[in-house]
């Protein structure tokens, strides 16, 4: 059963195996049938080795004031369509999309039982980097403003999850869509604010790390390391528009 961060936070001495230790670290999430995506048009990409890299994006669309489950659900099918009609790809780009009522839900295909397994699915959310990078989007426009404490408290569970799933060091995989392209994505605001998410993601995955020692889990898998492009001279402006997406190296879309 999928519990939140407190839960974990206050029952990891109970964790036994590596097993339970990760089901128990994945946070409340909804699949693709909750929120009713349309079919994709081809089935992702799903490759054996996982990502070395979480990317937090902004979906640069207005700072919603509905935190309903409802209101997430319309988020994520107004992103697919977009993707798919307005952008010609196979389905919704990233993996996971986070409402600003903290709500999670899976984004492209098979990406939720991929994670599961230690597996990747290739996603459209970072230009030239797609194929070791697993991205988050957050609703919202984070050019000054932060999210909501509800958003910030999801994040931290789902990137908690993920590197302890990949075996990834919090401190150097936790990234912002602008560490790889020219985008001023995932905003000031939020960007600001990730030294602060590896952190608790750290402090999270150290009460569980006793527990399945043997799986390594705060390792960190190395190499793609962000380019840390220069800052963009001018961006477009435009919804769910936040920067380079594919790139000459995608395979995918």
């Amino acid at each position: 059963m999928a519990v939140t961060g407190g839960v974990l936070l206050s029952g990891a001495a109970d964790l036994g195996t590596a097993r339970e230790a990760l089901a128990a670290a994945e946070p409340t999430l909804y699949h693709r049938g909750h929120w009713n995506a349309s079919r994709a048009r081809r089935n992702a990409q799903v490759i054996a080795n996982g990502p070395d890299h979480v990317v937090v994006h902004h979906t640069a669309t207005a700072n919603s004031t509905d935190y309903s489950k409802e209101h997430a659900f319309e988020l994520s099918r107004r992103i697919q369509r977009y993707h798919m009609q307005n952008n010609g790809w196979d389905d919704i780009g990233q993996q996971l999309t986070i409402s600003r009522g903290g709500h999670i839900m899976e984004g492209r295909n098979t990406s939720l039982p991929a994670i599961r397994q230690g597996r990747h699915v290739v996603g459209a959310h970072t230009a030239n980097h797609n194929n070791h990078t697993i991205g988050i989007e957050n609703e919202g426009t984070y050019s000054s403003g932060k999210p909501t404490d509800e958003l910030l408290e999801s994040l931290a569970d789902t990137c908690t999850w993920l590197c302890l799933t990949y075996r990834l060091d919090p401190g150097g995989a936790i990234v912002g869509h602008r560490d790889y392209n020219v985008t001023s994505c995932p905003g000031d605001g939020l960007y600001a604010l990730l030294p602060a998410l590896r952190r608790e993601v750290g402090a999270r995955m150290a009460k569980v790390r006793a527990r399945w020692r043997q799986m390594g889990g705060t390792e960190s898998r190395g190499g793609n390391a962000p380019a840390f492009p220069d800052p963009p001279v001018r961006e477009r402006k435009a919804e769910f528009y936040h920067g380079p997406t594919l790139g000459e190296h995608d395979r995918t879309r």
